[in-house]
Parts: C-alpha cells; structure tokens; sequence
C-alpha cells in the first residue's frame, strides 16, 4: 500500500495547497514542501526492504475494469527506487527554486507542480499499460499549464508546442498498448494490459517492429532525441525555473524508463533489428546538439541543447543493450537529473536577477556573485564529465558498454565528451569572466545565492559527488533489475542472431 500513498499524497497535497491559498498566498508553498518531503521520506522507508521472489520491493494489485482486463497494478523494484527517490529529492528542489518567483496565483502552481510529480511517479511505478498511459497523461498536462500560465515571452507558442509533441506520440503508443491487448486476445483468449502477460505474446517480425515504433517514437520524444527534440528548447526558455527543473530533472527520464523497461523487453526481436539505427540516433543527437548548443545566446536554449546531447549517452547504452551499458544509461539519467536541474535553476535565478537570458549581455560576474560563479563551475564540470563526479561514471560505463556493441558509433559518440568540454567552458567564460558592464543590465537586483539556495545547490552538490566516489551504491540497487531483464531478452537475441 505503500505505493497508493506515495502517489495519494501528491494528489492530495496538490489540491489542499491549490485552496490554502484563499487563506493565504503564503501557505501553497509551505504545504507543497511538506507534502513532497513527507513523499520523500517515505521513499527513503523502502530502502532497506528485500525483494520477493519476483524481485519487486513493494507491490499492488487490483481489479479497475475488469471488464477490459484492465487493474490497478503498482509494483516498485531497484531501478524504480532510484528513479522514485530521484523525482521526491528534484521535487523539493523544484519547490524551492519557485519560492520566491512565483508570486500569482501560486495555489494553483504547487497544486500542478504536485500533479505532476504523482504522474512520474505512477508512470515509474505501474505495471498496467493502461494505467501507464493514464499516469503518462497525468504527468503531462499539468506541465502544460505550468509553462502555459507561468512561462515567458513567448510561453503559449511553447506550451502548445509542449503539449502537441508529446500527445501526438502519446497517441502512438497508446495505439499500440491497445495493438498488444489486442493480441493477448487473439492468443490467450481474454483482454490484458498486464506487463507479465504482454510479454508472452507473440508477433510476426513485420508487425511487432510497427508496434515498437510506436513506443519508441513515444519515449525517445520524452527523451529527447534527434529527430523528435525540437519541443525541448522552446518549452525549456519559456518555462519557469521550477519547470525547467522538473522537465531537464525528471520528465525526460520518464522517456529513458520507458525504453528500458517497456520497448526492449515487449519487443526484442524488434529492437535487435532496430539497435544500429537507434545508435545511429543517439550519436547523431549527441554531437548536432552539442554543436547547436554552440550557436546559442539564450542560456536556456543552451543548456536545453546540452541535456538533448547528454541524453543521447542514454539511448545509446540502453540499445547497447548489456549491463554496463545499461548500469551506464541509468547513472547518467541520475546524474543529469541532478546537474540538468542546477544549470537551469542557476539560469532561471540569473533571469529573475536581471531579467535577460542573453548572454552577451552577461559577463564580468564573478566578482559580483562569487558563490553563483562557483556553483556554477561546479555544475559545468560535472556535466561535462569530470571524474570523480556521476556524470562521468554514467557516461564512461555507458560509452564502455557502447564499444561492446557497435564500434564505429561509439567511437564517434565519444567525439561528444570533447564538445562538452569547449561548451561548458565557454559558458562559464561567457558570464562570469571578462570585464564586468552595467550598461546591458539593470544590476540593482543582482545579488549572490543567498542561505537557502546554496542548501539546494550543496544537496546537488553532494549528491554527485555520492554518485561518483561511490557508485556502487546505486549500481547494486539497479543491477538484479537489469540482470533479469537481460536474462529474458537474451535467448531471443540468440536465436535471431543464429537464424
């Protein structure tokens, strides 16, 4: 039950800080903190619980329609706890980060924010595709009204932008949740959205390559990658901080788990034959984001560009497909959640500070907000690959895994790491070296990180860190997960690769 609550109480936070706010416009923010740390507390609870035989850590299962075999199925494993754990901890970030550039009507904000961090949850928890789906919906919506109400400029052509992108390929993999049901009917005799039960079924090769493309299409959108990234930029610059956070945070990794537990898996055949064309993909965004990122004035726009590139490490382990590669895909998606999540929030905090996103209108900054300048050669670093730091371990194990599979690709996708490299730099150049100006900017707010956003900062901080002195604490949690899913893919690797 442990799962109904962790989603319940997001719900049901979300709604009471939507109506505090009536009382006082002070009490959203407060209640939306409590709520996600009490969340966060009670993921922190399962740590030290031991899987069953099936290897789930918690589990719930009951009739929803029947009728259509549809139930409410949550299940909750190693990598799930990871990615739980990763959206309760940026969850809290995120609210903080809102704190104080949320001024209007800011219950109806945290009550969205909330909704949508029950959505990643239900999506990194369900074992039902139709309750996937559901939650997949629940988690993208919110997130629309977020960039829609409290974004910039240019915040609708975004949202909508936002929004058509990921219903459209929404769209798509719904089709095929129903495309398999459709199947375990025909097979089996009844109708079921059961993940168990889906992958037992069987396709022609035709078919069940058209079916996983629906998927694919779908989640490498949520990723994003080359060709479906285009959305990101744009809702990136437009939305607030908190959603930047959110999005760069979480919500792109939502796309990752799907593949990793839903593509692969249901379709392995399928994504055997379709692995060079995915890597092809993966090493296509890694190096034109890279270089896109490098045409960039707006710092959003480029950070945006960074994370598609950086992402790209991602698809390319997962289709790998071995454990290194696939221990690396998801370090990286740890570790980008958090370095993603402080590049924005430094962004947005420089924005709110002297209202432009352009960098050449920046520069000198370091002796203005030293902590600021610091933290941020601390994040440019990390996302660049620094050893010692996880985004380094990720990518390193991912490109490793990579080599096993497919030389060539992997041998141009490390091309990416020396591109991070220039533009991370080139970034902290940007703007906080060089002589410092006024004239550009109004400076008069232009102040350093104060208490309570270096405690944010300091919490990201340590947590890559964590990850790369000591990896292999979030490697054991992953590794039984990924070990088995190898274990149910890899006869039917065999067997295509001996016919």
């Amino acid at each position: 039950m442990i799962l109904v609550w962790l989603i319940s109480i997001l719900f049901v936070g979300g709604i009471i800080a939507w109506l505090s706010e009536r009382i006082n416009p002070a009490y959203p923010r407060i209640i939306a903190l409590i709520t996600v740390v009490l969340d966060l507390l009670l993921m922190l609870s399962v740590l030290g619980s031991e899987p069953n035989a099936g290897g789930w850590i918690a589990s719930v299962n009951a009739e929803w329609v029947p009728r259509f075999g549809i139930s409410f199925y949550l299940a909750l494993d190693g990598l799930s706890v990871l990615l739980i754990l990763l959206t309760g901890f940026l969850g809290v970030i995120a609210i903080g980060s809102a704190w104080d550039e949320i001024k209007e009507r800011a219950g109806f904000f945290y009550f969205n924010l909330l909704w949508t961090l029950a959505g990643v949850l239900g999506v990194f928890t369900a074992l039902d595709l139709f309750l996937f789906f559901f939650f997949w919906e629940v988690m993208l919506i919110p997130m629309y009204f977020i960039i829609a109400i409290w974004g910039h400029e240019n915040k609708n052509y975004a949202a909508m932008k936002f929004f058509i992108f990921t219903q459209v390929t929404g769209m798509l993999m719904l089709v095929s949740i129903l495309m398999l049901a459709y199947f375990h009917l025909v097979q089996i005799g009844n109708l079921s959205f059961d993940y168990h039960d889906l992958l037992r079924i069987e396709m022609g090769n035709q078919i069940e390559m058209w079916v996983m493309l629906g998927f694919f299409v779908a989640f490498t959108t949520k990723l994003p990658s080359v060709p479906f990234h285009s959305w990101l930029p744009d809702a990136h610059s437009q939305a607030p901080t908190a959603g930047s956070v959110i999005l760069a945070g979480i919500l792109l990794k939502t796309g990752a788990y799907g593949l990793i537990r839903f593509a692969v898996p249901l379709f392995p055949e399928a994504s055997l034959s379709f692995a060079p064309i995915a890597m092809t993909l993966a090493a296509i965004s890694i190096l034109y984001c890279a270089k896109v990122a490098f045409a960039q004035t707006d710092i959003k726009r480029l950070i945006a560009y960074t994370s598609v590139s950086h992402m790209g490490f991602v698809t390319l382990g997962i289709y790998a497909w071995n454990e290194q590669a696939l221990q690396g895909a998801v370090m990286t998606m740890l570790a980008h959640g958090l370095s993603a999540a402080a590049l924005f929030m430094l962004a947005g905090g420089l924005q709110h500070r002297i209202h432009t996103r352009e960098m050449p209108d920046m520069g000198g900054f370091w002796v203005k907000v030293p902590r600021m300048a610091v933290v941020a050669l601390f994040f440019s670093v990390a996302a660049l690959g620094m050893p010692g730091l996880g985004n380094f371990v990720g990518e390193f194990l991912a490109l490793l895994g990579a080599f096993q599979a497919n030389i060539p690709i992997t041998v141009i996708s490390a091309f990416g790491l020396i591109l991070a490299s220039v533009y991370s730099l080139w970034v902290i150049q940007m703007i906080f070296h060089g002589e410092y100006t006024d004239k550009k900017i109004d400076d008069s707010h232009l102040t350093d990180l104060n208490g309570r956003e270096m405690f944010y900062f300091g919490a990201m901080m340590l947590g890559l860190v964590w990850m790369g002195m000591y990896p292999q604490s979030f490697l054991n949690l992953s590794q039984p997960v990924l070990v088995e899913l190898l274990n149910n893919t890899q006869s039917i690797f065999a067997a295509v690769v001996q016919n």
